[in-house]
């Protein structure tokens, strides 16, 4: 029987800037431990709202969601950050890395900061991510010395060095070309398939979805709902790309957000 690692119990979500909106409507799914899942819809629907929910670092919402069968409602703020800190990676749109540190400093800052193991092991493990990424020769050079693409490779290194147990992704491909984007997806299946983190990763690209979801969860356009949770059996598989079943479930997929309804 599979672990569930993460449920949402019927989760509303509401701005009030400068009226009260609707962002999500009752946003119902579990997630299991060693899932990968990709999160797609039209820009604007609500995808990276409920990243952040499930992040933990936005708490002001209707419903309830529970990670590990805790439920984050009776959390305090404090215990909220140190979940965050020991269960949730981020990899964000932007790489966040800090230009005063070189690249395998910046990796290993996060493993360094849970004090889980020594300086040593942290930068043992990290140039073994750095060199299943292909960057260990930029190991030593300052972040503000590398290219977009490798600074997204130096991201996915650091996401993985903290060993979470649930890696979220707010579209960290997207500023990429399409090559660039395309080699970063590869890679990052790769260091996926040898340590099976349990992902979320959010995308407005259909064709991305696919690549990267072993389950594919479609939102509908504001309120944002789930409006299909499709099982991809394309998922892993060599030359995802050139086949025809590839482009068979992209069409079906972008009928179903054209229509934001169930069908």
């Amino acid at each position: 029987m599979s672990e569930i690692i993460l449920e949402a119990k019927h989760i509303n979500k509401y701005f009030h800037d400068p009226v009260t909106v609707k962002v999500l409507s009752d946003i119902t799914f579990t997630i299991n431990k060693g899932e990968f899942v990709s999160v797609t819809g039209k820009s604007g629907c609500g995808k990276s709202t409920l990243l952040y929910i499930l992040s933990t670092m936005d708490t002001d919402y209707e419903g309830e969601l529970l990670i590990d069968n805790e439920s984050m409602i009776k959390k305090k703020e404090k215990q909220l950050a140190s979940i965050r800190n020991e269960k949730i990676g981020f990899v964000f749109q932007f790489h966040y890395l800090l230009n005063e540190f070189n690249v395998l400093r910046n990796v290993m800052l996060p493993a360094l900061k849970l004090n889980k193991l020594s300086a040593e092991q942290v930068e043992h493990k990290a140039m073994e991510h750095l060199t299943m990424l292909g960057i260990q020769g930029l190991a030593l050079k300052k972040t503000n010395q590398v290219s977009g693409g490798e600074k997204q490779r130096v991201a996915i290194a650091r996401a993985f060095i903290m060993n979470t147990d649930l890696l979220l992704m707010d579209e960290p491909f997207s500023a990429l070309d399409a090559f660039a984007r395309e080699e970063a997806q590869e890679l990052f299946i790769s260091m996926w398939n040898q340590y099976k983190a349990t992902t979320v990763f959010v995308t407005h690209s259909i064709e991305e979805a696919i690549y990267m979801g072993k389950k594919i969860v479609i939102m509908s356009q504001k309120p944002g709902m789930i409006v299909k949770i499709i099982d991809n059996s394309l998922f892993n598989t060599e030359n995802l790309r050139e086949n025809e079943e590839f482009f068979k479930l992209s069409s079906y997929i972008r009928c179903i957000i054209k229509k934001g309804w169930k069908i």
